[in-house]
C-alpha cells in the first residue's frame, strides 16, 4: 500500500532482514481496516495474526506523510482501551 522504496526504522531495524515482513505487516492491517469499521488494537491483532504492540506501530506509520498521511481515529470506549478507524487518504492510497 506504499512505496516498495519506503524503509522502516529503528535501533534494531536491518532494512534487508526487517524490511519485507514489516511491510507485508502493514499490508495486512491497511487491508483489513481500509473498510473504516472501528476496532480495538486486539481486534486487529486476532484477525491479522500480528501482536498487538506490533499493530499499534503500523497505524502510528499510517499517519506518517511517507506512508500515506492516512487519518487514524482513535476513540475511547473505557480507561486504556480505544478503537481506531482508518480514514484512507484517497489522494496518496493505491487501493
Amino acid at each position: 500500500m506504499f512505496d516498495a522504496d519506503i524503509r522502516f526504522n529503528g535501533a534494531d531495524y536491518v532494512p534487508e532482514r526487517d524490511n519485507p515482513r514489516l511491510k507485508t505487516q502493514y499490508d495486512r492491517v491497511f487491508y483489513l481496516m481500509r473498510d473504516q469499521k472501528a476496532r480495538t488494537l486486539r481486534e486487529i491483532a486476532t484477525i491479522t495474526g500480528d501482536p498487538e504492540s506490533s499493530v499499534s506501530a503500523q497505524l502510528r506509520h499510517m499517519r506518517k506523510e511517507r506512508f500515506g498521511s492516512h487519518e487514524v481515529v482513535r476513540e475511547r470506549i473505557s480507561e486504556g482501551l480505544y478503537t481506531y478507524k482508518l480514514i484512507v487518504n484517497e489522494e496518496e492510497a493505491d487501493v
